[in-house]
């Protein structure tokens, strides 16, 4: 096949690199609580904006909820102008790929660009948050966030399976902590909160001596990771380094509240999970594939056991104690069920939660990283009082997380352009006094590649076919797909999930990969064919390109363009529009 245009690709998000360290200990912590690269957001969407068709709205920006009141309210207190507002055509495609992981059809464009409906985009919102693909979208996005893989067995599935039940019916997300934190069970292919427990299991050994024999897996150490994970996930609070040492003299330059903690502090919030015990099934002396018994029927932490992972523990007090305020279980309470109910309660919870989606929805966190609050930091949020604003928000509406994500898609401020109109400062970013772009994760470029050429993958989940990479539990398919989507930095889910971050491969990939060429072939019911053999006139052909692959209609100049390129080979004139517009700077960034 041959491909005549070679566009210029834009990628990148360039690590940020840290000052150099005064000290060793400084430097061996700097890669964990390095920064992500916020302040090369900015400069990114410069960059992007740049690459955009020219697009212009007018007239005042209404400040719809109290999101857009701190926003704004700030913005002129700084005395920054804020950008216009997005178009129709960029709105419908940015919250649909932040809904739902794809771009929409272009029959969903073209309906809601033409509607004189006052309230559309509230109302697009709502639909978009109450269909399925949202719900798959999140589902993934929580696989990624626990990590979930092979670890749990047949569990992945089923903890794949409630977690989009509980974003279907939009279960209070306190609840859905509680239940990942207390879980027990005879077997996590059965009770499927139980599959986070199963994930972090540290295993001790090759083969067991009996069938009681815990050291299968290392009890002490699943705890410490338990903790860590509940911590991180839940909180926003990196534990990882007082797991080890106490904080004083370590972390003081790098995170104040935590320098105040000890290594004790962290064995009694690991004492929670003390009495919990992990039996790995076995037969025939071999681990059966993820498959454990989780029960509260434990001896308690021990802060003088062993550690494979970690280094020495030194003992210390092991009665439960909460990181964030010393309260110990009631009378009588289970202590993994006082721990949930503590974690959920205490305001840190939603306020981490709201910046985690926030983050996720505005390119940045109001807290950065989104997982690692130094609570003694004031000047760590940029925007303090919004952060607490969304917490109560969340909390006071029963913690759905279909309330927090309305709230913020609804706001001008999540509805602003990415250009600006003036000199943009990198001060600026920080204040959201534009749209941050972000680049397109792995799942959502494979799915919107598919959606725009009509030619869905084939990917198999408990004997069913799926057309769409977020519709899966996990990474899945092999070969070409499995290079493109590693490439693109889909998640292997052994470590946290991260930003996707461009590089000169992937442009290759975009531009010579069967997954990308294959589908612009003018066969096998791609939209390519169907256009051909629909539409006698050229000049729709690259009408209903355009709108299926950028969400848009061409400029003048595309047009004529993309006329020229058609007319002496239809044919081949049509592969090669929509293989050059999938290679566009706008097609792989949400803007």
């Amino acid at each position: 096949m041959h491909f005549p245009w070679r566009p210029v690709l834009v990628f990148g998000l360039a690590a940020l690199g840290c000052a150099r360290a005064q000290d060793q200990m400084n430097q061996a912590h700097a890669p964990i609580f390095r920064p992500p690269p916020s302040k090369e957001l900015g400069r990114l969407t410069d960059r992007v904006a740049a690459e955009l068709p020219p697009a212009t709205t007018a007239g005042p920006i209404a400040r719809r909820n109290f999101v857009d009141q701190h926003i704004f309210a700030k913005l002129a207190n700084e005395k920054v102008l804020p950008a216009p507002l997005t178009t129709d055509y960029e709105l419908v495609r940015r919250v649909t790929l932040d809904l739902t992981g794809r771009i929409p059809s272009p029959e969903e464009v073209r309906s809601f660009v033409a509607s004189r409906e006052p309230r559309k985009r509230d109302q697009l919102i709502d639909q978009l948050l109450e269909s399925e693909a949202f719900v798959d979208k999140f589902a993934y996005y929580f696989m990624d966030l626990f990590r979930a893989n092979g670890k749990m067995g047949r569990g992945q599935e089923l903890f794949h399976y409630w977690m989009k039940e509980n974003l279907r019916v939009d279960r209070p997300y306190d609840d859905v902590a509680r239940s990942m934190i207390a879980a027990s069970a005879k077997s996590n292919h059965v009770v499927a909160a139980a599959n986070v427990i199963a994930r972090e299991h540290v295993q001790g050994k090759a083969q067991p001596d009996d069938a009681e024999d815990w050291g299968m897996v290392q009890q002490l150490d699943t705890h410490d990771e338990l903790n860590v994970l509940y911590a991180q996930r839940f909180l926003g609070l990196n534990l990882s380094c007082i797991s080890c040492h106490d904080g004083q003299a370590h972390l003081e330059k790098v995170n104040t509240w935590l320098s105040k903690k000890r290594r004790v502090d962290f064995f009694r919030s690991a004492a929670f999970m003390g009495r919990n015990r992990y039996l790995m099934y076995w037969e025939k002396g071999m681990p059966q594939s993820g498959e454990f018994l989780i029960d509260d029927a434990g001896p308690g932490y021990n802060t003088k056991g062993a550690s494979m992972i970690r280094v020495p523990r030194f003992g210390g007090a092991s009665d439960p104690a909460f990181i964030m305020t010393g309260e110990k279980p009631q009378a009588g309470e289970e202590p993994r069920e006082a721990l949930g109910r503590m974690l959920t309660a205490h305001p840190q919870f939603a306020r981490a939660t709201a910046n985690m989606f926030w983050a996720k929805l505005m390119g940045t966190g109001i807290v950065e990283p989104f997982d690692d609050f130094d609570l003694d930091n004031p000047q760590q949020a940029s925007h303090p009082e919004l952060l607490d604003a969304l917490a109560a928000d969340f909390r006071d509406h029963g913690h759905s997380l279909r309330r927090l994500i309305r709230t913020i898609c609804r706001s001008s401020a999540y509805q602003l352009s990415a250009r600006y109109p003036g000199e943009w400062k990198e001060s600026y970013t920080r204040l959201f006094a534009r749209k941050l772009v972000r680049q397109l994760t792995a799942e959502e470029v494979h799915d919107s590649i598919a959606a725009a050429t009509t030619r869905p993958a084939d990917f198999k989940a408990r004997g069913q076919q799926r057309s769409w990479a977020m519709q899966m539990s996990g990474p899945t398919g092999g070969g070409d797909i499995k290079h493109f989507m590693s490439t693109f930095g889909q998640s292997n889910r052994s470590n946290p999930p991260k930003n996707p971050v461009g590089s000169p491969l992937q442009a290759m990939l975009m531009m010579q990969s069967p997954v990308v060429g294959d589908r612009v072939v003018a066969e096998k019911d791609s939209r390519v064919q169907r256009l051909l053999d629909t539409y006698s006139d050229n000049a729709r052909v690259v009408d209903e390109l355009f709108m299926a692959t950028l969400s848009r209609p061409a400029t003048p100049t595309e047009k004529e363009i993309s006329l020229a390129a058609l007319k002496p080979d239809r044919v081949r004139g049509a592969q090669n529009l929509q293989w050059a517009l999938l290679n566009q700077v706008e097609f792989l960034f949400n803007y």
